[in-house]
């Protein structure tokens, strides 16, 4: 009897924090980084007699994010109690969504390279979050409360997964849209995307569940990947020494790249959730949602699709540009406004892209306008400047901010592209070179080399480099 093969089974839970003004609740402004417990309320805190106030902001985000990945939006939905007793969690519950959810039935497609295949999205519902323990290395724990009551959705998708790297390709696709729809920054280090990911194995071919195990709050899409094949490695043997797997929640070790137990995993029932009696039922109307959609951006995969199929750019830089919203804008705007897009591709991908790595500026805050790339472009396509011109114009452009055609005067660096004076300067120096000039006619045609090199020196460097080789070529065979 041949060995036993297994396939993984994953499904992932993300966390995302809403970019809203307020908190979910109350009226606190969620604020990373601010000093500890400034930004909290009786609401947020959870004290007697304090009611919530639901954001209608918040609502609006969730509703975006649903359809964005295609889920029915609910008309009605209802908030519960997650009773749970920690420290951060000032209540002894967490406001959240259960039984009827604001938004079900999506998916989201990936690509080949992201793992190809549809994965189902289950659910996606609002909540509040906890505050934040830190553990000192003397015994002590302190609580930061300004968390509590920060915007949560939470993305559930069905145990259609099939490997880590499908798994971090889902999640970068994930972050992508949040950060197109600009309702979550998708910062993993900070928290504000956090990834629970559900793990199980079975016998390949077969429709049996196994029991699952829980990796919680994956901070990066590297610890998904090893937390995933450190799991699914670990439940094999287990398998196959003849063991079981216990339903258990561990968290990943990045330092050791192992896997520690926290807990017995939780079900539903732990939790005794009940509809939350201070907040009415959630009713989002038909209307509402059409408004929502009718504003909701070109989303990645669209957005890639088109720049293909209309500005002509290879599947690699389509993907490249469109990986952030702002830079597709950017470019795009470039590519309007010099009627060039695959030179446009170029210079964004290389110049523009290289200038933003190497002094960390985000391309909202980029020196060189869009308008401005687009003229750049254009000069240098037209010959009013060479290419390597253009380069030492980009270069100032970044540094000053000027507009291109500003620095091309200032720099004297328009190209001679007036026949007459090229045809001059041809002449003259063929005839300086009578030697040269016969062995070229002789057929020795890489001699152009040499007398283009004349050329460009005699000009400073500023001669049209196409007319002026037509130039020489035309009166060295004549």
């Amino acid at each position: 009897m041949g060995k036993k093969e297994y396939e993984p089974v994953i499904g992932i839970e993300v966390h995302a924090q809403l970019l809203s003004d307020t908190k979910i609740f109350c009226a606190c402004r969620p604020e990373y980084g601010a000093e500890p417990n400034t930004r909290v309320c009786p609401v947020c805190l959870g004290l007697p007699g304090a009611l919530p106030v639901l954001s209608e902001q918040v609502v609006d985000m969730a509703v975006m994010m649903g359809l964005a990945l295609g889920c029915e939006i609910a008309p009605r939905s209802i908030f519960a109690r997650k009773n749970y007793f920690y420290p951060d969690c000032p209540r002894n519950y967490q406001i959240s969504m259960y039984d009827r959810p604001l938004c079900e039935n999506g998916e989201l497609e990936l690509e080949p390279e992201e793992g190809a295949g549809k994965v189902r999205i289950e659910r996606i519902h609002l909540e509040d979050d906890a505050g934040k323990m830190t553990h000192t290395g003397e015994g002590a724990s302190h609580v930061d409360f300004n968390r509590c009551g920060v915007p949560l959705i939470e993305i559930v998708t069905r145990p259609d997964i099939r490997s880590a790297e499908q798994a971090s390709g889902y999640l970068k696709r994930l972050r992508q849209i949040l950060r197109y729809l600009r309702i979550c920054d998708g910062n993993l280090e900070e928290g504000s995307m956090r990834c629970d990911v559900n793990i199980s194995v079975r016998e390949t071919g077969s429709d049996e569940l196994g029991t699952k195990t829980e990796i919680k709050n994956l901070n990066s899409f590297k610890a998904v990947e090893k937390g995933i094949e450190f799991e699914v490695e670990r439940q094999i043997g287990v398998l196959e020494s003849g063991g079981r797997i216990s339903q258990v929640t561990n968290l990943w070790d990045a330092d050791n790249q192992r896997l520690v137990m926290m807990r017995s995993k939780e079900e539903a029932h732990d939790y005794r959730y009940f509809p939350e009696p201070d907040l009415l039922p959630l009713e989002v109307s038909t209307d509402r949602v059409k408004e929502i959609g009718r504003e909701l951006p070109e989303l990645p995969l669209e957005r890639e699709k088109r720049f293909r199929e209309s500005y002509g750019l290879s599947a690699y830089d389509a993907s490249v540009i469109c990986a952030e919203r702002s830079m597709a804008d950017y470019y795009e705007e470039v590519a309007e406004g010099s009627g060039l897009p695959k030179k446009s591709a170029n210079w964004v991908m290389r110049e523009v892209m290289g200038e933003l790595k190497k002094s960390g500026v985000e391309i909202e805050d980029f020196a060189v306008e869009s308008t401005s790339l687009a003229e750049l472009v254009k000069l240098i396509s037209g010959g009013t400047i060479s290419g390597s011109a253009g380069s030492e114009v980009f270069e100032k452009m970044v540094r000053t901010g000027k507009e291109a055609k500003v620095l091309v005067n200032e720099l004297g660096l328009e190209q001679i592209s007036e026949s007459s004076e090229l045809e001059d300067m041809a002449e003259r120096i063929i005839a300086e070179h009578p030697e040269e000039a016969a062995d070229y006619r002789a057929g020795k045609k890489k001699l152009i080399g040499f007398f283009m090199g004349q050329v460009m020196r005699e000009s400073g460097g500023k001669a049209n480099p196409g007319m002026a080789r037509e130039i020489l070529t035309k009166k060295l065979e004549d």
